[in-house]
């Protein structure tokens, strides 16, 4: 197998789930809502994975909490997400949602007891003082975040905290966690329609027909592209690569969704990214902090 072909493999996932707002926001405008939206598309990507993943339910035994958390954290992450996206300005959605690093430094100190040297604790200093620009600076103190803001910080937080209990449980299967946060994130979204007494949407066969697609094809493809990608080289240069999901979204919805950054937005959002290579960089197995 050629060395390129992962690189690729993980550069072109990392850019459908950067623009993956173009398709969510085009679904949504043919009348389905974000919780509609997640709960067909996330629950078919689930229905789809699930007969093998009960094929490895043998190797559940070991850690038998971990998969439920799984389902908790990484259907949240992809709950939260996707409201975010949709009604949220992609740029700002981005930016704080890839604050996820810090989140995991923080996570991956408290509970697998990792190590926090200097370099992780400048990339945490860099993190947080982005996201206080990136959500007003002092204006922050004077007005609360939106929901769209704590949509975001809160996907990035569970995706986090997700990532942590998959570090944690190395030995269950790739195929059993993907189908864990996908039935997560249905069962989430399936639980909000019911409890709003929310009726199912209206729609042509075709409408129901993208929505399927998008879930089957869009969502199972990147993600299983990015953990096969993911398998096949070093972990730093991975961490490096899949940066282009961030750079991917902020420059499409700058081109398509006519989105501009302010200056102290500006400002945040690069020493968001900086922390991010900083932490990418000390994934890489020469890495001494």
């Amino acid at each position: 197998m050629s060395p390129l072909l992962p690189v690729i493999v993980l550069l072109a996932s990392a850019v459908m789930w950067g623009v993956t707002w173009i398709p969510l926001r085009w679904l949504n405008a043919l009348g389905i809502g974000g919780p509609q939206l997640s709960a067909v598309a996330f629950g078919a990507a689930a229905l789809l994975l699930l007969p093998s993943a009960l094929r490895q339910r043998h190797r559940w035994r070991a850690r038998p909490w971990l998969l439920p958390a799984m389902m908790l954290l990484g259907g949240f992450a992809n709950f939260a997400f996707t409201l975010a996206l949709i009604d949220g300005e992609v740029i700002r959605v981005m930016m704080l949602f890839y604050l996820a690093p810090v989140w995991g430094v923080l996570g991956g100190r408290l509970f697998l007891g990792e190590r926090l040297g200097a370099r992780r604790w400048l990339g945490l200093l860099l993190a947080l003082a982005g996201a206080f620009l990136v959500l007003g600076g002092p204006a922050l103190f004077a007005t609360a975040p939106s929901i769209n803001d704590l949509l975001a910080l809160g996907a990035g937080f569970s995706f986090a905290m997700n990532n942590v209990a998959c570090r944690a449980a190395q030995e269950l299967p790739m195929v059993s966690k993907l189908a864990a946060m996908f039935l997560g994130c249905a069962a989430l979204a399936g639980a909000y329609l019911l409890i709003g007494g929310t009726p199912p949407p209206s729609l042509a066969v075709s409408a129901w027909g993208w929505l399927l697609g998008y879930g089957l094809l869009w969502i199972v493809t990147a993600t299983l592209a990015t953990q096969w990608a993911v398998t096949h080289m070093e972990a730093g240069r991975a961490s490096i690569i899949l940066i282009a999901e961030l750079l991917a979204a902020v420059s499409s919805a700058a081109w398509f969704g006519g989105e501009r950054m302010a200056a102290p937005e500006l400002i945040g959002g690069s020493l968001i990214l900086l922390a991010t290579l900083l932490e990418a960089w000390r994934s890489a197995p020469r890495a001494d902090s």
